[in-house]
């Protein structure tokens, strides 16, 4: 099968709408550690997951234009819940917890994989997950783990690169994330590179974002 990568050069519209959304109000809601206290399932949801310290926070941040919204933590493995952020009253986005992490007891990691395939699927509202990779280290088997997971659950989900700015090989790691996902009954066959440090890459996950939930 040959590798094709699906995307498009932005429009000045659509640029200008996902400017105008992400600059809209954005709050942290409330972060979920049991889904009893799931928030109503009434707006689209978009999920970020990566391997603890991939940057998800500054991704968070900097599609919001933000520098705080998202807690930064330079300690892997700090984030241990769902973090619901309300942007507008017009879409959640989540920020799950990290996984990868070795000095993670074998009773916290079997509680987030509980509390992550319990909210992959049950929730109605939930659009895509992200699944961010650190470009400077490419796909490792705990990111391929979450991808069989979301498989299973029939979860829609796309692969962001993270820290392009320090990536040396880019096209080829870009290729070959493109290849494996051929393999992923999930996968959407695109892979965006994102630099929070540079601002690159933002605008178009931005688009993508408003294109999903239709807002």
């Amino acid at each position: 099968m040959t590798v094709t990568e699906i995307t498009h050069e932005l429009t000045d519209a659509e640029i200008a709408e996902g400017q105008r959304i992400f600059a809209g109000e954005c709050d942290f809601m409330l972060g979920v550690a049991d889904l009893s206290q799931l928030p109503p399932a009434e707006i689209p949801e978009i999920a970020f997951v990566g391997r603890s310290n991939v940057g998800k926070s500054s991704l968070v941040n900097a599609l919001t234009n933000r520098k705080i919204l998202a807690r930064v933590s330079h300690t892997p493995g700090r984030t241990q819940q769902l973090n619901f952020f309300n942007l507008g009253d017009l879409l959640h986005l989540v920020d799950m917890p990290g996984y990868g992490y070795a000095k993670v007891s074998k009773s916290d990691r079997k509680a987030w994989n509980f509390l992550i395939k319990d909210y992959l699927r049950g929730r109605e509202t939930l659009r895509c997950v992200f699944i961010l990779i650190d470009s400077r280290h490419g796909l490792k088997d705990s990111d391929r783990e979450m991808m069989k997971m979301l498989d299973e659950c029939a979860v829609p989900y796309r692969i962001i690169l993270t820290k392009t700015d320090k990536c040396k090989n880019l096209e080829g790691l870009k290729k070959s994330i493109l290849a494996e996902l051929q393999t992923h009954a999930a996968a959407f066959n695109e892979v965006y590179a994102t630099s929070s440090h540079k601002k690159t890459g933002i605008e178009h996950v931005r688009s993508i974002i408003v294109s999903l939930c239709s807002v």
